[in-house]
């Protein structure tokens, strides 16, 4: 693809997904005060389905990414960005008409199965981006869900308190449909590979598998995904329960919820600066600890206020974790089967966004929710020592990890 040909597409998809992201994350911190609106009023039910719900987009979605990605390959990987950006639309349509909690929860499962833009936007960039230009592309397309999920909570919780949280989805469904407008308008799909072979689902499994560099970051990143998420679906009742105005409590749940996105923008290139000179695996397990302690700080604090510099600390460090990791990933994919093995990256990430909010429901029949920051903390330090024993550090360049694993 022409230079100018695939940095228009990343910068028209940078903005496509920045829509989409500020419209979902709008809505995600304040999914257990919608399902109390929705009827769900006993606090120890409320957490549990705050967990469930919060499952629910994962759990197909997991299935079906892989199948989505290997599609891409064959059928062009702008229509299954299409596909999904379109798909979001129309559950968030859904899920702002859900009666009760029950239809809350099938039609967030409707989101996962159909939906799936970042995975799609993720194969689309990455196909169309020469090779030297691939750690640089997914940096930039990182800082859209980063930038989206600082100005989303800020905009949800303004407008839950003064409409609703059923109009919030209704805003977050135009606001899907006016990203995939421009994508259909601007994105030109990347040119296939002629002559190459498509490869399955099942062919791209084993692909994975069969590299252990390649297999160890993809299992890293499901473990840091359920770190990230265990503590999620009850962060709202959390701020609420260590308030004692709660006049304005989406407004205050959605600053410092954002504050963690604003940390994570600035930091992405202060780290990616980093991991151009220095250690990788170095630089990863830092990032990885100070996400664990910024998680068991959360345990002590009995001020909402005092969650502000934690919740940056914490950006700060999460912003050095993700795009590094999927660089890694990228750097390891021979490229006609970036779609379809970045579509196996995106569904093991989705396994662990299934699992951290499921685990959480389980946490929380045994102990309180404050509890639920110090067993992510714990989770971050585990997962830096695994990357510690069983990650080579790369010595001269991607090609060559390819070769060794």
């Amino acid at each position: 693809m022409p230079i100018e040909n695939w940095r228009k597409n990343l910068y028209s998809v940078w903005i496509a997904q920045f829509i989409a992201m500020v419209g979902m994350s709008m809505v995600i911190p304040f999914l257990p005060f919608y399902i109390r609106e929705l009827g769900v009023t006993n606090h120890e039910e409320l957490e549990h389905w705050s967990g469930i719900v919060f499952a629910g987009p994962f759990i197909l979605s997991f299935l079906l990414t892989p199948v989505w990605g290997a599609l891409g390959d064959r059928f062009g990987k702008k229509t299954m960005v299409l596909r999904a950006i379109f798909g979001l639309a129309l559950s968030q349509l859904l899920i702002g008409f859900s009666a009760n909690v029950e239809q809350l929860f099938i039609f967030r499962m409707v989101q996962g199965a159909i939906s799936g833009f970042i995975a799609s936007a993720l194969g689309l960039v990455s196909a169309g981006t020469p090779k030297e230009h691939s750690g640089y592309a997914i940096g930039i397309l990182q800082t859209s869900i980063s930038s989206g999920t600082v100005i989303g909570p800020f905009i949800g919780g303004f407008f839950s308190d003064m409409t609703s949280y059923r109009t919030v989805f209704f805003i977050t469904s135009a606001m899907c449909i006016i990203s995939g407008l421009l994508v259909l308008l601007i994105v030109r799909e990347p040119p296939k590979s002629g002559g190459k072979k498509l490869f399955s689902v099942a062919e791209n499994f084993r692909y994975v598998l069969e590299r252990k560099g390649l297999l160890t970051a993809m299992v890293s990143i499901t473990f840091l995904q359920i770190s990230i998420t265990v503590a999620q679906p009850v962060f709202a009742l959390f701020v609420e329960s260590i308030t004692r105005n709660i006049e304005y409590i989406s407004t205050l749940t959605g600053a410092i919820f954002g504050t963690l996105g604003i940390f994570s923008v600035i930091s992405s290139p202060w780290w990616g600066r980093r991991n151009d000179s220095k250690s990788f695996k170095k630089n990863v397990i830092i990032a990885i600890s100070g996400a664990g302690v910024s998680y068991i700080l959360h345990t002590f604090i009995a001020n909402p206020y005092l969650l502000f510099p934690v919740r940056a600390l914490l950006g700060f460090f999460i912003g050095g974790i993700i795009p590094v990791v999927y660089a890694y990933i990228n750097k390891c994919i021979s490229d006609d089967r970036k779609s379809g093995v970045m579509g196996f990256a995106s569904s093991f990430t989705l396994l662990g966004n299934m699992i951290g909010p499921l685990l959480c429901t389980l946490l929380l029949y045994a102990i309180d929710l404050r509890y639920i920051f110090l067993i992510a903390g714990i989770m971050m330090f585990a997962n830096a020592a695994m990357i510690f024993y069983y990650v080579k550090e790369p010595v001269k360049s991607m090609e060559q990890i390819v070769d060794a694993g």
